[in-house]
This record gives C-alpha cells, structure tokens and sequence, in this order.
C-alpha cells in the first residue's frame, strides 16, 4: 500500500481522500488491505467522484508518522490511528458535529464518546475496541484443583500458588514490559478503586491507593515467584498471551482476540472481571480498562463534505461489525453492537462488550497522554522488581507527567 500518494501536497485534486490507517493485520492473509480496498471501491461507486486512497502504516510507526505530515503541512485529510487529542488541541481537526448527523454522533458507545472528547466536543471517533478481562486456563485450574474463578486478590493469590504448587510456569503472568505496561498497571490500581486520574480528570498516579496496589502486587505475588521466570519489568504482552496459547498460563489479563486465539490452539478459557482488593471486597465491581482506536477528520486540506460522506458510509452498521469481525475486536457504535452482522457475537465477545458498557479509557483526551503513557510504559516495572520502592516508582512517574502536562 506504499505510494499510494499519500504523502502527497496540500489540497490537490479535491475529488481524492487520503486516508492513513494503522494495520492491523499481523500478516499478509489478514491484513487491513483487503477490508479499504473493499469499502474504498463500494464507497466510490456509490458516491461517484470521490475516490479514496489508502495508506497502511504499522502501529509502532504511524503516531510518529501522522505526526510528521502534519507538521509538514502535509496532514491526509483522516487518519485511523491509537490518539487524537493533541491535533484536536491545536485546533486541527474537525469535530463529530462538522461531520456526521447527529443521529451518527449520537451513535457511539457512552464511554468511548467521552473519551472521544476534548471538552463536551468530540473529535476522536472511536471505530473499533476492547475490554479487558482475566483470562484463567480451565484445564490447569482443574488440575490444580481450583474450583471457581478468584473473585479477591488473596483469592487470586491462593489460585496463582496453587498452580505453582503444580508446576505452572506462570502462574499469573505480569506483562508489565514496555510493550503495553500501561494496560496491565490500570487494570490492578482500578482493582483497588485508583487508576490513572481522578474525578477532575487530574493524573492521579501516586495515589494512596495505587501505592498499596503495587506493593502488594511486588509482595504477595512477585516475591513468591508466582508470576514466572520472566522478570514483569521485561515480559511484553505478546510474549505473554503466546506462552498463555502454548497452555504455560493460569492466568493473565486479556482481550478478545485471545480468547479465540487460545481456542484455536485447543486451550480451553474462561474469562471473569479482574478480582478486587480485599480492601474493597466483593460489594464494590471496579470498571474494566476499555481500549478504543479513533478516526479523527483534519481541516488542512478544506474537504469537509467529501469527509463525512466517508465517514457515514465507514460507520454503517456492516462496514464496522465486517471490521470488528475480522480482528476480534468489538464496534464502536450502539447499533452495530446490537446487530452484529456475519457471525454475530459469541458468547464470550458479548461478555467483553458488556464490560465495555461501563468501562474506563486511558485518559486520551488529556493532549499529554501520549507522553505519560510511553513514562508508565518504561517505568511502572521497577515498582515489582527487587529492591524496587512502589513510592518511589511511582512518584516519579507523577513527577514526569506533571512536567509533560505543563508543555502542553
């Protein structure tokens, strides 16, 4: 999909839309291509005189892309890609209003519109996402002798050493590498009623609370070994759901596609909320994490009409379950929940879209994110690692997006 002239000048021919989009293929057989070069042809052939030009970059590399043509002066006219709030803070793009009915806007899933939004207004579409759950291995509870999925941390704890005590190489496996730490960090500090930011939507991220989690994440399941001879700070999540398909995981944190990936290795599954600190106890059900991608519309190039002609067609119900499907993932949109075309939902996809309903996001309307998400991702597993101070870890992780906030 190189040189597809999207790097191309300002405006230029006004009947052409440049889309960048992530892949999210992770080979050929199954890469985005096939989907845009699909949806482009219909949606020319319905809309006459609007062609559509794709271009697929990997996700390592396409903020940093995006990024780059826009300060070129070069932005494609919509990108799909994982942030969107520091061109919307710059006053670069388009917002839902300019471009979809309002019907459409009013479509998208509560908690992803929210945070779609700089202010009331919202900027970042959200076209494809996911919840997290806890993902436990039936065949090695069994053989441990686990008779229920942990609802509590000490209950966590009490499975994980089981299965050590048979031989699990991760008993609970701790992907807290650079890869996606930051995942894996909300989830536990949400598990004890903390998180990323507070109800002003402040960072919040040496909270009391999240210093108690790490320490007791460091102390009860670090230190005991239950968590596998790969040190968190250095285990990536890839690494963790394949050792988790190879049937070497009790459990771990999950997303849909894994669900359907371990099936098709013939492990068998289950999937439960995140249990809960014994401080909080079993009354209190913390959100899951939510992760969203977003379409974002930019003004450089003056191709509003065209933009959301696209955009209406991209986000009909059989363009975006077609999309979701491919990838496991979960729609954006109401409708396209409620009426998944093709194959519909399994049961356990259902499972994660209801955790969506109530989910909480990184804060990815904060246009610092981007920073402070990449400061958790190289830092948060020094906060398990021996001799490692929770405190300290995660003081200093505050102290940098504190710094990261005033720049913007």
């Amino acid at each position: 999909m190189a040189g597809c002239g999207v790097a191309g000048g300002g405006a230029g021919d006004s009947g052409t839309l440049r889309l960048v989009a992530a892949e999210y293929g992770d080979n050929p057989a199954n890469s985005s291509k096939v989907f845009w070069d699909k949806l482009t042809a219909d949606f020319t052939a319905a809309n006459p005189g609007i062609k559509v030009e794709v271009k697929l970059l990997p996700w390592a590399d396409i903020d940093r892309e995006v990024s780059r043509m826009v300060k070129a002066g070069k932005a494609p006219d919509i990108a799909l890609m994982g942030s969107y709030s520091d061109f919307a803070a710059q006053g670069k793009l388009y917002a839902a209003n300019e471009l979809l009915s309002v019907t459409a806007e009013a479509n998208f899933l509560q908690p992803l519109a929210d945070a779609g939004s700089l202010g009331s207004t919202l900027y970042g579409l959200p076209f494809v996402a996911s919840s997290r759950l806890l993902f436990y291995n039936e065949a090695l509870f069994a053989k441990a002798g686990i008779k229920e999925a942990p609802k509590t941390w000490s209950e966590l704890r009490a499975a994980a050493k089981a299965l050590k005590d048979k031989g699990v190489k991760y008993p609970y496996a701790l992907p807290l590498g650079p890869e996606e730490a930051h995942a894996e960090a909300m989830i536990w500090e949400l598990s004890n009623g903390g998180g990323y930011a507070d109800s002003s939507g402040n960072y919040s991220l040496a909270s009391d609370q999240n210093i108690e989690t790490w320490n007791w994440v460091k102390g009860n399941l670090v230190a005991p070994g239950l968590t596998g001879p790969t040190p968190p700070s250095q285990l990536n999540r890839a690494d963790a759901f394949a050792a988790f398909t190879r049937g070497e995981v009790g459990m771990l944190n999950g997303y849909p596609s894994l669900a359907h990936d371990a099936k098709a290795k013939g492990i068998d599954v289950a999937t439960t909320a995140m249990p809960v600190s014994d401080t909080l106890g079993t009354g209190e059900s913390p959100p899951a994490v939510g992760v969203a991608d977003w379409m974002m519309a930019f003004r450089q190039n003056g191709k509003r009409d065209e933009i959301g002609r696209f955009l209406d067609f991209v986000y009909q119900d059989k363009n975006l379950s077609d999309f979701a499907g491919r990838y496991h993932l979960l729609p954006s949109t109401v409708t396209a929940a409620r009426t998944p075309s093709g194959g519909g939902l399994d049961a356990k996809d259902t499972q994660f879209l209801t955790a969506l309903r109530t989910a909480q996001l990184y804060p990815v309307n904060d246009p610092s994110w981007v920073t402070v998400s990449d400061t958790i991702k190289r830092n948060i597993g020094r906060a398990v690692e021996p001799g490692g101070d929770p405190k300290a870890v995660l003081e200093d992780i505050a102290s940098q997006a504190n710094q990261a906030t005033k720049k913007h």
